[in-house]
């Protein structure tokens, strides 16, 4: 096998479980690997650390796959897959949903491999190196697990390009779907567009933060940005809001969210939908005078890594402002970043100064995470990448 050779001191990571390798902490190679092949990982002293996939374009020049000396083959990803399904197969039975995140990278031992299970349909993102190169293997481990008829690939996040990867979009494995593809969540369904979709095609990581505002949002004026298909506005109307108001720039989700509140045969309160820039939206609210009880603010991803983060604070300081000046005294503004390059600690701090700019008292009341199917392994804090604060102004 070939040997990744690391700079003396630069074990330490690895010893304390961390799965990446980067660059920097590489002395030499022992062979000639190509883009996802496994390398055996040894210390400057020569001891045997990990088998991890390496990666040449990527700053992260390995991603580990176990911390054993062993050969990484077709049955190390069946066993991987299982595990995880297994995991999560009480979510499944419990009625509360039928779409879970079956696999979630590096927390599940399969790093950059991304699947979501919607019903019978599994949609999976290969996001490394090392999951491009077990693609195929990837598929058949997930096509296998009970009740999944189709494996759909979404292949086309950006991040693809760090690992020197195209993108793929696709058909992995099973018949192609002949009916749409529907979500039950708290009651609730919804169509997933697995195709052209955000992400894989719905956010199954606000789970249990669609079900918190639902439950408070009885009586209250609720502002949804950013709304895509309508996860968080709908749950406020199943929760008896006295008005929903939601806001994308995306003509096709605004589509796709009025469908869904067809789809739940809501009639009362009628939604807003209001189609155009946020910022621009939130302004001409502000001036206006416009004000809500109750806003929800999840944007996009707007920094991928650590090197975006300045320009995404900006943009979140500017959207949480606009936020605060827009609640009524005693309002809660949800906020959230899905931006892994900001951290939680640096998010608390643009929160808080937005508050202070907009003259606002404002306190925390709850943090949100992503729902118990997107695990965080103990030794990978990068892994909890959805960070969320509710924050009540005082009146």
């Amino acid at each position: 096998m070939t040997r990744l050779i690391l700079k003396p001191g630069r074990e330490k990571s690895l010893k304390r479980r961390h799965p990446w390798i980067f660059s920097g902490a590489v002395a030499r190679l022992e062979g000639s690997p190509q883009s996802g092949d496994t390398v055996e990982v040894r210390s400057a002293d020569g001891a045997v650390l990990a088998v991890a996939a390496y990666s040449p374009q990527s700053q992260i020049a390995a991603r580990v796959w176990d911390w054993r000396a062993r050969t990484i083959a077709p049955d190390f990803f069946q066993q991987r897959v299982c595990r995880a399904a297994r995991a999560r197969a009480q979510l499944l039975a419990s009625g509360l949903t039928n779409a879970a995140r079956l696999i979630h990278g590096e927390s599940d031992g399969l790093p950059g491999v991304i699947a979501d299970q919607y019903g019978d349909t599994v949609v999976v993102q290969l996001l490394s190196a090392g999951a491009e190169r077990w693609r195929d293997d990837i598929a058949d481990a997930l096509m296998s697990q009970p009740g999944v008829a189709r494996v759909w690939e979404r292949s086309d996040a950006d991040v693809r390009g760090l690992e020197g990867l195209p993108p793929r979009s696709g058909l992995l494995r099973g018949a192609t779907l002949a009916a749409p593809l529907i979500v039950h969540e708290h009651g609730l369904q919804f169509k997933v567009e697995i195709e052209a979709g955000h992400k894989t095609g719905y956010y199954l990581d606000q789970r249990d933060n669609h079900l918190f505002l639902k439950n408070i949002s009885n009586g209250c004026a609720v502002l949804d940005c950013f709304c895509y298909s309508g996860g968080f506005a709908l749950h406020a109307v199943a929760g008896h809001a006295k008005s929903v108001t939601a806001i994308d720039s995306s003509g096709p989700a605004l589509a796709g969210a009025r469908d869904n509140v067809t789809l739940n045969h809501f009639h009362l309160p009628p939604v807003e939908w209001i189609e155009g820039d946020v910022f621009q939206t939130l302004r001409q609210f502000r001036d206006s005078g416009r004000c809500f009880d109750i806003i929800v603010l999840d944007p996009p991803k707007l920094a991928p890594t650590a090197a975006h983060a300045e320009k995404a604070a900006r943009a979140y300081k500017d959207a949480n402002l606009l936020g605060f000046k827009l609640l009524n005294p005693g309002g809660l503004l949800l906020t959230y970043s899905c931006s892994g390059g900001v951290s939680a600690d640096l998010f608390q701090k643009i929160v808080a100064g937005a508050a202070l700019d907009a003259g606002v008292d404002a306190r925390i009341e709850a943090w949100h995470h992503a729902a118990s199917d997107h695990p965080v392994l103990l030794n990978f804090p990068e892994g909890e990448y959805l960070k969320g604060l509710v924050c009540r102004v005082n009146p």
